[in-house]
């Protein structure tokens, strides 16, 4: 089994068959790597977006491990194939570090959250599409079940 890694999310996945798709390929993915998934209560939606994305960047935050390398996932970020994926995963697991995947709520993530995966971790891109953040958990832990796969030599990515 693999060094452990992370995922924090924004709000909870209302729509079933999201929610129904990231619960499979989190569990996948626990047969490969230790993964803890959480989750933080979106902000009340009566707030001004700006005001949203700053009160759940402060929990995201507070939520982080000690010690934690935040990967921020935001369409500003690096775009990285599944392989280069993998090749992360596995150099964090060799330093001992512990990635955390963080993905925002409706209306992204403040500049606080992104500060600090530039200064002590990573800006992440899945592509240049804008994604819903339910959607975007799927996409995640599928891509994190890839790349673990890719990382003990399974047949589950063909190149």
């Amino acid at each position: 089994m693999t060094a452990g890694l992370g995922c924090l999310f924004v709000g909870k996945c209302r729509e079933a068959a999201l929610r129904e798709a990231a619960a499979l390929y989190a569990k996948k993915l626990s047969h490969l790597a230790r993964c803890e998934v959480l989750t933080i209560k979106d902000a009340p939606a009566a707030l001004p977006p700006a005001e949203k994305t700053l009160r759940e960047g402060r929990d995201l935050l507070a939520k982080l491990p000690p010690g934690a390398v935040p990967v921020v996932l935001d369409e500003r970020g690096e775009i990285w194939s599944s392989r280069e994926l993998a090749a992360k995963l596995k150099a964090w697991e060799d330093a001992a570090r512990t990635p955390w995947f963080l993905v925002g709520g409706a209306f992204g993530l403040s500049d606080e959250v992104r500060e600090r995966a530039k200064s002590g971790g990573a800006l992440f891109s899945l592509g240049r599409i804008t994604l819903p953040h339910e959607l975007c958990r799927v996409v995640l832990l599928e891509q994190l079940y890839r790349a673990a796969s890719i990382n003990k030599g399974l047949p589950y990515h063909h190149d």
